[in-house]
Formats: C-alpha cells, structure tokens, sequence
C-alpha cells in the first residue's frame, strides 16, 4: 500500500467516526519554549489541559514532526528526524467524546480489518505503575476483550509506556504501544531483552501506534514531580506513517518505502558505493535531506543558533556521509528535487520555496567544501608529525578532533591514515565519541528535545520589548522569530535599518518605563476571531487553535499568545539588551536579559 493511500485511509476511517480532520500545523510552534513540533498533539494542548473548551469533542491529523533527540540514531531501519505523525483524539468533553475502550477497539479495526494486519503478530505494551501512578488493569483487560492473547500483552514502566509531556509540565498519562513482530528474518542486532519481545532492541519487533490515555497533568512543586488529574480524561494517539508504510509493504526499513525509494534510486545513480555496501550512509542522507526540505520551506535558515543550527548540522552531516559514498559537487539539490516531487501535492509549500531550498542547499555544500579543505591540511600535519615520531597508531581523540572539527568521518580518517601507512583504531574513536555523546546528549535534549524552557519574566519582557520597537521604530515592526531560555531571550522582527544605538537606549528605557510601572498582566481566553477584533496582535494565524490566549499588560500590550507570564511586571527586574544586529534582509535581531 503506497503512502498516500495510507494517509488518506488513516483520516477517511476517523472523519467516518465523527473526527474532525485537521490540517497539520506548522514545525514551528507558536509556543517559544518548544524548538519545533516533535508531536501531533501539540496543537492541542489547550484542549487537552483543559484550559480552552475545543470547539469540537474529537479529531485526527496528519502533522508534519521534526525531532531532534535520536539524530545519531538515523541510519537504522526506522529513526528519522522529519516524519508524519497520524493521530486521533477525543477531547474529553461532551457526549461523543470516548476513552480507552473505544481507542483501542477502533486501532484493531483499522490495522486488522482496514490493512490487513494479522492479530497474531500483534504484541501489546501496557503501563506496569510507576511513582505512585497505578498499573493500567483496565487496559490489560480491554485488549483481552479484543482478541489478544494474555501472553502478548507485555508491561513496562514511565520510560516506555507513560507519554508526556512535551514541555516540563503539561497534560501526559500511561500509554499501549502495538508492536508488529515482522519474524526472525528481520532480527538485525543481538536481543537486548532476556526474551525477545516489545522494546526488544533487535528489529524484529516494530511499535507502529501509541495510544495515549492523558488522564494527568504534570506540575513541579519544589523541584518535586506531581501527577494530579485531569479535570476530563483524553485519547492522544500517535502512529508514524513512514513505519506504518514499512510494515504494510513488508519492507527491512522505511527507506524501502515509496517515502524514500526514488531518493535512494537518486543517490545510487550518483554514488561509486552502492546501497547494499553501506546503507547507513544512503539513509542519513536521504533522511537529513528530506528533513532540511521541509526546515527551509518553513523559512529556517542555517545558522549557528537554535532551529538553524540542527538545519547546519543536518546538512553538513549529509553532506559528510555524501563524501563517502564518492557523491559528486553539489549532489544535495538533485536529492533535495526528488523530495520537493514526492511531497509537493501533499505539502505544496515545499514546491512553492523549491529556489530557497536549492540555494540553501548550494551555499551550504560551498562552505563546508571549504571546512573539509581545511581539515586535510590539518590531517596533514598531524600525520607528519606522527610519522616524524616514528609513531603509526592515531589516537582516538584525534580522529574524532577531524569528525567533530571538520565533519570527517571515520571512514575518511582511515581511508587516509592507510595513504600514508599509518593504522586508525575504531574503538578508540568510539570510545572518543561515546565519551562526547553522553555529554552532548544531556545538553541537547535540555535545548532541542522535545521539551523546552518555561520562564515566565522574559516571556512577558518580550511582549514589553515588542510593543517598544513598534512605537519607537513603527507598526511596520511585527515578530519574525522568537526563543526563549532560563537566561535570556532572543527576538526577531521587521525592520530594514540595524538599530542605532540611541535607539537600543531608547528601547531598553522603555520597557524598564513601563516594568517600573508594575502594570498587571492580565489573561483571558477568547475565540481567535474575536481576539483579533479586540486588538491583540498575532502574526503566526495558522499556528494558532480556534480558541486562543490573550495577555494584556495593563493597557500598554495586547498579544495572542499561548504563555505563560508573570502576574506583575514588577517581577521581572531591569531590562538590558546584549545585543541587537541584521540577521538577513529586513530582519533584526535583539538578545536581553533581565537583571
């Protein structure tokens, strides 16, 4: 079953249920704590926490995720850091609204009787009752209910079977994850599991749907983790197209799919390597182009910084992975083409920011040519000078200096290091990378994972700067990009001129004008329409729900904006701008603390 028809099947099936098909929002959020959409529901959140009344009581999508955690896990059979995210929900609410009972008879129903899925092969994970949270009995005995057998109902703790939340507090409850067993013959690694099963890390058994039962709310009290429910019990599902994709078409990966095939066909025509010798290489590629398709058609830009820097990382890691394989100069764009095809019906922005993401592509292959250039020199020196000591074993520590310096890869390292007959070790390089990992790993997940910083003072700082650069500079100012973090924020707007420095002083008086003030900041929620007919500014539309949260501050500020802020503005402190600077044509650039 091709792709689309996957899709189409997936929303006609719920739509025929009384959901109400909803497009898939944008990868960035409109909440700024949160670096991209890394799941379905995030644009439900106000519904699910019981803060906005949805104006209907179920719904599915199929929503555009990116996910930046797992990055050195692509390359396998079924990471990736783009992928669609098919979902249904019920909001709790209302007559039609339905709980686990139904969300787990209706997800047989379409994988059984819809695609063809045999029962048998079918393995469940239920949440075993975790930090006062109890077992989910009632779930055990829904599935049993619904033909599956007592033995392929498996239990498992917070880590694998309690989802949520996306940011540190939020709507989140226990989860039932289906597992497909795909057979022996797909068993690619060694069992970690005593017994093979769900969560196995061998391969042989796929997760293709999570269901979500968010019956609590997640809140921090003391640095403590409290659980407290609902006020009304939701289904949050999740089911990942592009495995849903492999399973159906008996596929080893989702690279085999029709998502990936025609770039995979694209590489192997350009390529001295082929895909069978090593497919690792082909899947970063093709994943991390697809990615940085749908990145630059949501007007993200490389940079050193935040969402253009995982977009950098990407490509520059493609383009890595492409020297191995022997790929020619400038061999992204005619990979970057194949995508923009394949999705262009679906996802027509990709079609209508093809030059963007060509040139992207262009100039960012050109830059990093020149980065490896320099890191031969460097591999140069290193190799004479080892040749000079009479040494012929290169540390670990130094070849991974070359891949994470100049984004050498090991292979490459070792291709040379044989040139000038020397011996480079692969434990050791593992072992320099690992070492590096853990700590990278603890780093990014705090600032690109799924979750996101709350601070409340800045939050609110930025309505305040907001406001300033409009009066001060004109209403011609409106919000390109925001980012905020426990130590500062970072604000993008329009505006064709740097700022002067008089007026960097003009705005920082400003808004400590109006902090001294002690202005009360007031929240109301209202229908999007009637927001805007109030005055509130809102510049993301399509990222907002049909119900929405207004902050006002006194009678100086009035935005859209899903928070959160401080109750006063005499919380927030002084004012100060660290820097202000062009960022591109028409866009400017402000960073501040508060103080």
């Amino acid at each position: 079953m091709q792709s689309n028809q996957i899709r189409k099947f997936f929303l006609d099936f719920f739509s025929k249920r009384g959901h109400k098909i909803i497009p898939s929002s944008f990868l960035i959020p409109a909440d700024s704590t949160v670096l991209f959409t890394s799941a379905g529901m995030q644009q439900f959140i106000p519904y699910l926490s019981g803060e906005v009344v949805p104006p209907f009581s179920r719904a599915a999508s199929a929503q555009k995720c990116f996910r930046t955690t797992d990055l050195e896990e692509i390359g396998d059979a079924f990471h990736h850091s783009f992928f669609e995210m098919l979902g249904n929900w019920s909001f709790g609410r209302g007559e039609d609204s339905y709980f686990k009972r139904e969300a787990i008879a209706w997800a047989l129903e379409l994988l059984i009787d819809k695609f063809s899925l045999s029962k048998e092969k079918l393995w469940i994970t239920v949440f075993k009752g975790e930090k006062r949270i109890p077992e989910d009995k009632e779930s055990v005995m829904i599935w049993q209910e619904n033909g599956i057998k007592k033995e392929r109902i498996k239990l498992f703790g917070l880590e694998s079977n309690f989802w949520g939340p996306v940011s540190a507090t939020g709507p989140c409850g226990p989860c039932s994850e289906i597992y497909y067993d795909r057979g022996e013959s797909f068993r690619e690694k060694p069992c970690s599991l005593k017994k093979c099963g769900p969560n196995c890390a061998c391969g042989r058994f796929v997760e293709i749907w999570n269901l979500v039962f968010m019956e609590y709310n997640k809140t921090m009290v003391n640095d403590k983790e409290i659980y407290e429910p609902l006020p009304s019990k939701n289904i949050d599902t999740g089911a990942g197209l592009e495995r849903l994709a492999a399973v159906l078409g008996n596929k080893e990966s989702d690279y085999e799919t029709d998502l990936f095939w025609p770039s995979i066909l694209k590489i192997a025509q350009l390529a001295k390597v082929r895909y069978e010798e090593n497919k690792k290489a082909y899947r970063i590629i093709a994943d991390h182009l697809r990615g940085a398709c749908f990145l630059v058609a949501e007007g993200i830009l490389p940079s050193k910084e935040d969402r253009g820097y995982i977009l950098r990382r990407i490509l520059r890691r493609a383009i890595r992975y492409g020297k191995i394989l022997g790929l020619p100069r400038n061999f992204l764009i005619p990979i970057a083409e194949v995508f923009i095809s394949l999705y262009q019906d679906i996802y027509p922005e990709l079609n209508s920011k093809k030059n963007d993401i060509l040139t992207v592509c262009q100039n960012e292959e050109s830059k990093f040519s020149k980065t490896l250039q320099e890191g031969v020199k460097q591999f140069e020196k290193i190799a004479a000078e080892m040749i000079k000591q009479g040494k012929k074993i290169i540390p670990g520590e130094t070849s991974f200096y070359l891949f994470e310096t100049f984004g050498f890869p090991y292979e490459l390292t070792e291709e040379m290091a044989k040139e000038k007959g020397l011996e480079i070790r692969k434990n050791d390089f593992e072992k320099a990378f690992k070492k590096h990992q853990e700590i990278s790993r603890a780093g990014m997940k705090r600032k690109f994972g799924g979750g996101g910083f709350t601070a409340p003072p800045l939050h609110t700082a930025t309505h305040l700067l907001h406001q300033a650069l409009r009066l001060i500079l004109g209403n011609h100012v409106k919000q390109a990009g925001s980012d905020i973090n426990v130590s500062r924020l970072r604000f993008d707007f329009t505006h064709p001129n740097k700022l002067t420095e008089e007026e960097n002083k003009k705005i920082e008086e400003m808004v400590n004008k109006k902090i001294g003030e002690a202005l009360e900041v007031r929240c109301e929620t209202m229908p999007y329409e009637e927001a805007i007919k109030k005055g509130a500014l809102a510049f993301f539309k399509e990222r907002y729900p049909q119900e929405v949260k207004v902050y006002s501050i006194g009678d100086w500020s009035k935005e859209v904006c899903a928070g959160p802020h401080v109750k006063n503005t005499k919380e927030l402190g002084k004012f100060k701008i660290l820097k202000a600077e062009k960022i591109g044509a028409g866009i400017q650039r402000i960073k501040a603390i508060l103080s």
